[in-house]
């Protein structure tokens, strides 16, 4: 009986640092080719995450717009206090900011930053764009991962009295009937950036993906990398 599933979860950690090896081994191999795949990879992950956003949104019966997609994430913290975020206004346009950031803490303690930062590069923007394509999501200050003080973005449209009163009743229906586990996360992030760099790299895409694994098998053990089996795709 294999009870790997049953006990190993993935936390942000090892989400943060699946996408840093395949960065790293991409770049290794590949340069700035490996660079760009790494980069493409990510937006198609973000676009991936914001239309399974929209999926779920449209079955209940809810428009596509900024309060809904601040509504719908599918992530929240390991633990209390690992990540700091929230609002700096709701008009004329929403803009918010993280402040303390888990993947950030993630690359720094593995010494990967290096490679970890681009994961920040269209993360939020991809995922917005996801959710409904003519929407942007601008970073007015350079994140953290880059070397600003905090991470902060511009939503494009504002969040009303009554749109903030909404989305706080929006999300405590919710709960976290939405959300996803790291083990999915981490499965998703996986295969959609090997996919991407098998097909922009070819053989020396998939060289890198097994280096990249190995470094992730080295640093969590297998345990962390079999549990993902399976994980993704999954029904929205």
């Amino acid at each position: 009986m294999n009870t790997a599933k049953e006990t190993v979860s993935c936390k942000i950690e090892h989400h943060a640092m699946m996408f840093a090896f395949l960065a790293k081994r991409a770049i290794e191999t590949c340069g700035e080719d490996g660079k760009q795949a790494i980069l493409d990879g990510m937006t198609v992950y973000g676009k991936e995450r914001g239309a399974r956003m929209a999926a779920r949104a449209i079955a209940h019966g809810d428009p596509l717009n900024t309060m809904t997609n601040q509504a719908y994430g599918e992530w929240k913290p390991d633990y209390d206090g690992q990540m700091q975020f929230g609002t700096l206004r709701t008009e004329p346009t929403l803009q918010t900011y993280i402040s303390k950031c888990a993947w950030c803490e993630a690359w720094k303690k593995h010494d990967i930053t290096e490679y970890g930062k681009l994961y920040c590069v269209n993360v939020d923007n991809a995922v917005y764009q996801g959710f409904r394509s003519d929407f942007v999501c601008t970073p007015t200050a350079t994140s953290m991962s880059w070397g600003g003080e905090q991470c902060e973005f511009d939503w494009g449209y504002p969040l009303t009295p009554e749109d903030v009163e909404a989305l706080a009743s929006k999300k405590k229906d919710l709960g976290t009937s939405c959300m996803k586990d790291f083990n999915f996360h981490t499965a998703h992030l996986k295969d959609t950036i090997s996919k991407t760099l098998i097909e922009k790299l070819g053989t020396n895409g998939q060289k890198a993906i097994d280096l990249a694994l190995a470094d992730y098998v080295d640093t969590f053990g297998q345990e962390y990398l079999d549990v993902l089996e399976g994980a993704y795709p999954e029904e929205v």
